[in-house]
C-alpha cells in the first residue's frame, strides 16, 4: 500500500466517489458523483489548502483523508482540519484510516500549523487512539458529533 497526494493520483478519485456517497447518504440523499468529483478536484494541491491524499496498492483506491482550511459549518472558528477520512468497506481494519491521518498530520505540521482540529460521530476511539482529544460535542446534521483537536508531529 502507498499513500499518495490526490494531485498526483486523480485517477484514483472516481474509484471511491460511490462508496463516499452511499456512506454520507443518511446525511447528503442529493449528493452526486458529479458534486463528489467536484470536491475532489478542489483538492488537488500539493501546499495549499484544501489538500487530499490517496491510499493505494498499485491502481486500487482504498482510501481518502484531506487537510482542510474548514470543515463543520458553523465552526469555521477552528481550524485547520483533519478530514475526509474514508476507506473503501472492503480495506477496513488494516490501518489505513491511521496511516491516512498520520499522512495529513505530518503535511500539517510541515506547514506549521500548530493545532489540528477534526470532526467524528462514532469514531472517536479510532482518533484517540492516533493521540487526539475531544474537546466538545455539537450536533451536526441531526446528529451527535465530536470535535477534537492535536497537536500535529511529523
Amino acid at each position: 500500500m502507498r499513500i499518495s497526494y490526490l494531485k498526483d493520483r486523480p485517477d484514483l478519485a472516481a474509484q471511491l466517489i460511490p462508496g463516499l456517497i452511499e456512506h454520507w447518504r443518511y446525511v447528503f440523499p442529493l449528493d452526486t458523483f458529479e458534486s463528489r468529483a467536484a470536491k475532489f478536484r478542489a483538492h488537488l494541491n500539493y501546499d495549499d489548502l484544501p489538500i487530499a491524499w490517496v491510499a493505494h496498492d498499485g491502481g486500487i483506491a482504498l482510501g481518502t483523508a484531506a487537510l482542510r482550511a474548514t470543515d463543520l459549518e458553523g465552526r469555521e472558528d477552528l481550524g485547520p482540519w483533519l478530514g475526509g477520512v474514508y476507506t473503501e468497506p472492503r480495506f477496513r481494519r488494516q490501518g489505513i484510516a491511521s496511516q491516512l491521518c498520520r499522512a495529513v498530520e505530518a503535511k500539517a505540521a510541515d506547514l506549521g500549523i500548530r493545532k489540528l482540529y477534526l470532526f467524528t460521530h462514532g469514531r472517536e476511539s479510532l482518533y484517540a487512539s492516533l493521540g487526539w482529544v475531544q474537546t466538545e460535542s455539537v450536533i451536526w446534521h441531526g446528529h451527535d458529533c465530536s470535535i477534537m483537536q492535536k497537536v500535529p508531529r511529523p
